[in-house]
């Protein structure tokens, strides 16, 4: 009865712990997403008055145009490093609540098979058979989670390339235009 009661609070320990971590993540990751939202509103301030100062100094159609193209590339430039600074802060912080997951995963994993080995000393003779059936279950849902962890890698891994080029084609094509 005692050892049950210890191995409570022990489980309850551990889970409060891994809901802390969870929500530090979850508030790292939050403060991140409004340091660069706040960056952005700054410079979007700042270039927006500065616009203002120089569209008051326009005299005629020409001037018009080439202000309209000066002005036109640096605010493309700057939206698609935006976008790619909030997909660069949600990704880190779903790497690190994924990280967080894959280790609570495996902590339970291993309190489950320890806990069957336990089973396996008290049981009555013939319950082998049964305990080998739920170890090679739990085996084929870890082997299935490691699969889906992978893709999900994987996955991840190809949507940051793919949003990395995206950005360097949008900026490349701004250029382009802008020269």
């Amino acid at each position: 009865m005692y050892q049950a009661h210890e191995q409570l609070i022990a489980l309850n320990k551990s889970n409060l712990e891994a809901v802390v971590r969870f929500a530090g993540i979850a508030l790292e990751g939050a403060e991140r997403m409004l340091e660069v939202q706040l960056k952005a509103a700054k410079s979007a301030f700042a270039d927006g008055v500065q616009q203002a100062k120089a569209l008051t100094e326009v005299k005629d159609v020409q001037e018009f145009a080439q202000l309209r193209n000066t002005v036109a590339q640096p605010f493309f430039e700057k939206a698609t490093s935006y976008a790619k600074s909030v997909y660069d802060v949600a990704a880190v912080t779903q790497a690190e609540i994924n990280k967080l997951v894959e280790e609570q995963v495996s902590e339970f994993n291993k309190q489950v098979v320890t806990g069957l080995d336990k089973v396996v000393k008290s049981a009555p003779a013939g319950s082998e058979v049964a305990v080998a059936a739920v170890k090679s279950a739990i085996s084929a849902v870890n082997s299935a989670y490691d699969n889906i962890s992978k893709s999900a890698k994987q996955f991840s891994e190809m949507t940051h390339a793919n949003v990395e080029a995206a950005t360097n084609q949008a900026v490349n094509v701004s250029k382009k235009k802008a020269a």
